[in-house]
């Protein structure tokens, strides 16, 4: 038998290693082709899986959105007008309070006192004017008979008309001190909900322009002074302050004269809280901002907005009337504009280029292109191409603006 020499041996390796690889390179070609879909799938193997939704026409509310602040329409500092120690507290902190309803009761003795001793006062000075006007009648009838002199008779009359200047200023100081004895009853201004304690039971208290101008009060074992008591917000109802560009006003005003504007008040992370009208368009420009403050009354009858709070504000400004609207996610940017995956004959797509009137609440709201009915792509753009043929895994309709997460400019 014949020896093969060492090349003849490399050469007859390499033919063997290469068939090899071809045979391997067949095989997967084999199983990549002959590769069947799924059982119960009517995909065929070409299609790109997409998710689609249908271009509809409806009303669209064209929506301003901006960032506001909570605020109370009226607040109140409750402070003590009158000197003396916190007898009674008779409310919790945290809790609606109604006006008229007593919160603080300040020592009211000093001051009952006062008034006794002005009342006394006052009978003591109408008892020496009841005398000064029986001696000047005596004394008037006496002049008339020439039995005293006319002198003596304008003296007392002068004598009855200081008397009474002296009962009417002690009539002014038993109001002062009817006054100063219903001050120690400190009642609520408005209503409203109560908020943090000031001042304890026993504390000293009085009015900021008086002799004791703080009011002392121990907080977390820290001794503080103030004047104010305890502060009452009102929650029902409450505004919600905003601003809008300058260049938006002349429409909103245009539109509030038609009836009032509706806005509506999202939480941070999207939630309906409440729906109100825009009551107050600021009278001035602000003009190193640009914008235009603006105020919405809310009914907050579950108080789901609180003073202070920052939200997220949609101004609707006007109704748009029929007009298209897709899914936001369906709208592809590309270098010559704006464009949308609609899908055809066959379910086969066709880039169609559209232009947008606005992007809000997850819908995109079509000027041009599209004219309501069409199949749009609403994910899956990427894979896609014109004549590219898809099956649809999913259809869902546009999300309504009304119900959508608030977007904030």
């Amino acid at each position: 038998m014949p020896r093969l020499s060492k090349s003849g041996s490399h050469v007859r390796i390499i033919l063997v290693g290469a068939l090899v690889v071809l045979g391997l390179i067949a095989f997967g070609a084999r199983q990549i082709s002959g590769r069947t879909p799924p059982a119960g799938s009517t995909q065929p193997p070409s299609s790109v899986p997409v998710t689609a939704a249908s271009a509809v026409q409806k009303d669209v509310p064209e929506i301003v959105n901006a960032i506001g602040t909570v605020q109370s329409i009226d607040s109140v500092s409750v402070q003590a007008r009158v000197t003396g120690a916190i007898m009674k507290i008779e409310f919790n902190p945290g809790q609606n309070v109604k006006q008229g309803q007593e919160l603080f009761l300040i020592d009211p003795r000093p001051y009952q006192a006062a008034l006794d001793q002005a009342k006394a006062q006052l009978a003591h000075d109408q008892a020496v004017l009841a005398e000064a006007q029986l001696d000047l009648t005596r004394y008037q009838t006496l002049a008339k008979q020439n039995s005293i002199a006319k002198q003596q008779a304008e003296d007392q009359a002068y004598v009855v008309e200081q008397d009474k200047g002296t009962v009417q200023l002690d009539q002014a100081n038993v109001e002062t001190a009817q006054l100063n004895l219903a001050y120690c009853h400190i009642a609520a201004p408005i209503s409203g909900r109560a908020g943090t304690l000031l001042v304890d039971l026993g504390n000293l208290v009085g009015p900021p322009n008086g002799t004791s101008t703080t009011s002392t009060a121990t907080s977390g074992g820290q001794t503080t002074s103030s004047s104010i008591l305890v502060s009452i917000s009102q929650l029902q109802p409450i505004y919600v302050s905003f601003t809008v560009p300058q260049n938006l006003l002349d429409q909103v005003k245009q539109n509030q004269a038609a009836g009032a504007l509706e806005v509506d008040a999202y939480s941070q992370a999207g939630k309906l809280l409440e729906k109100g009208k825009l009551t107050v368009i600021d009278n001035q420009v602000n003009t190193s901002a640009g914008t235009v403050t603006m105020q919405a009354t809310f009914a907050n009858a579950d108080e789901a907005l609180w003073p202070g709070e920052f939200v997220r504000t949609n101004l609707i400004v006007a109704m748009r009337k029929n007009v298209v609207t897709v899914p936001a996610e369906a709208v592809m940017a590309g270098p010559n504009g704006s464009y949308v995956y609609v899908i055809g004959a066959n379910d086969q797509v066709k880039r169609v280029a559209v232009q947008l009137t606005d992007r809000q609440g997850g819908i995109a709201v079509i000027r041009k292109g599209l004219s309501g009915g069409e199949k749009v792509v609403t994910n899956g753009q990427y894979r896609l191409d014109n004549g590219t043929k898809v099956a649809i895994r999913q259809t869902t309709p546009p999300a309504a603006p009304e119900a959508a997460e608030a977007e904030a400019d």
